[in-house]
C-alpha cells in the first residue's frame, strides 16, 4: 500500500485510508451535482481528495472516521497535491486493517508525556501556584493521554497536546537557565496551563477533532482556562486578588499575543512575553517538521503552511 507521504503527482494507486473529514458539496455547473470533499489520512500524513458524482447510496455508506479502500490518482491542483478517487468501498473485517493503523501519534509514548507533566507540576516550588496548576491538570489528565493540540495547525494528532506541552517545558527549562531573572515557577505554570482547556474546547476521537464543543465555540480554551484558575483559587481558599492568581490568568489570557489571535490582552510581564514566544516557537517548528515529514523526499518544497503565513518550506540538500 502506498503511504500518503510517498505519493507524487501522476501516481495511480490503490490502498486503505481513513476518511478523516468528509463533506457533501455541489459542483458549480448549470446542473449542480453532489460530490464528496474529503481529507484522507494514514499514519504518514493527510491529503485533500475529491470523489465525484456521488449517489444516494454513497451518502448513506461513507462517513467521517470510516476506513475505506480506494483507487485513485494523485495530481497537482493550484500548486497542491490532491487525490481524485475513481473507486471507493468500505473496508471489511476480511481486509485485516484496524483504525489505529491509520492514526498519526506523538513520537513519545502518551504515558511518558503525562508522567513528565505530572513531575514538572510537582516540582513547582510555590505551594499556591502548584495547587492551582495541579487542580487544572487533574481536570483533563485522562484526556491528555490522547487529545491533539489543535484541529489542523500544529500537533494535530494523538497525544499531540501533551507532546506540545512537554516540548515547551524543555524550551522553558533552557530559557530559565539562560535568563535567571525569569520566575521558573511561573514559566512552568504558564506552559502547563496555556492550552490545558483544549480537551474541553474540542471534541476529538483518536487524536482527530470532529468539532468544537459548545463551550469551545462560545468561550474558547483561553477563557475556559482562566475560569479554571479562578475556580481553583476559590476551592483552595487562595486570594483571587493576589498577584499569583492574576499572574497565572495573565499568562493564559495573553499567550496568543493579539486580539485577532484570540488573546484579550497582550503580554505585560516578563514570563508572559517568554511564554508567547516559547509557544510560537514550538508550534511553528512543529508545523515545519510535520510538513517535511509528510512531503515525499523527491519534492523540494512542502505544501503551503497556513500557520506560516501560507508559505512553503524548501528542503535543503546539504
Amino acid at each position: 500500500m502506498t503511504l500518503i507521504n510517498q505519493l507524487v503527482s501522476g501516481d495511480d494507486f490503490t490502498g486503505f485510508y481513513l476518511l478523516r473529514e468528509l463533506e457533501v458539496k455541489q459542483t458549480n455547473g448549470a446542473t449542480p451535482k453532489d460530490y464528496f470533499d474529503i481529507v484522507l489520512c494514514d499514519a504518514s500524513g493527510q491529503l485533500s481528495a475529491k470523489y465525484w458524482d456521488v449517489s444516494s447510496a454513497d451518502k448513506e455508506t461513507f462517513f467521517p472516521m470510516g476506513l475505506v479502500k480506494i483507487q485513485g490518482n494523485a495530481h497537482t491542483y493550484r500548486e497542491k497535491l490532491q487525490i481524485k478517487i475513481s473507486r471507493m468501498r468500505k473496508a471489511t473485517e476480511e481486509d485485516g486493517v484496524a483504525l489505529t493503523d491509520f492514526i498519526r501519534s506523538a513520537p513519545v509514548r502518551p504515558v511518558d508525556l503525562v508522567h513528565t507533566i505530572k513531575q514538572v507540576t510537582a516540582s513547582i516550588v510555590d505551594q499556591e501556584i502548584r495547587t492551582i496548576v495541579t487542580y487544572c491538570v487533574d481536570k483533563v489528565e485522562d484526556r491528555l493521554m490522547h487529545y491533539p493540540a489543535a484541529k489542523t495547525h500544529h500537533h494535530a494528532y494523538f497525544a499531540g497536546l501533551a507532546y506540545h506541552i512537554v516540548r515547551m517545558l524543555e524550551i522553558g527549562a533552557f530559557i530559565c537557565k539562560q535568563r535567571p531573572f525569569l520566575n521558573a515557577d511561573l514559566i512552568k505554570a504558564g506552559i502547563l496551563l496555556h492550552d490545558i482547556a483544549k480537551p474541553e474546547e474540542m471534541v476529538a476521537q483518536l487524536g482527530i477533532v470532529s468539532e468544537y464543543s459548545l463551550s469551545g465555540k462560545l468561550m474558547g480554551h483561553i477563557s475556559l482556562a482562566s475560569n479554571w484558575i479562578t475556580e481553583a483559587a476559590i476551592r483552595c481558599d487562595i486570594d483571587l486578588d493576589s498577584e499569583k492568581v492574576l499572574g497565572l490568568q495573565h499568562l493564559v489570557l495573553s499567550h496568543h499575543n493579539l486580539g485577532e489571535w484570540g488573546s484579550p490582552v497582550q503580554p505585560q510581564t516578563a514570563e508572559a512575553v517568554a511564554l508567547h514566544h516559547i509557544d510560537a516557537m514550538d508550534a511553528k517548528l512543529q508545523m515545519v517538521e510535520d510538513a517535511l515529514d509528510t512531503t515525499p523526499d523527491t519534492e523540494p518544497w512542502t505544501p503551503f503552511i497556513r500557520g506560516l503565513e501560507n508559505k512553503p518550506i524548501y528542503r535543503m540538500k546539504l
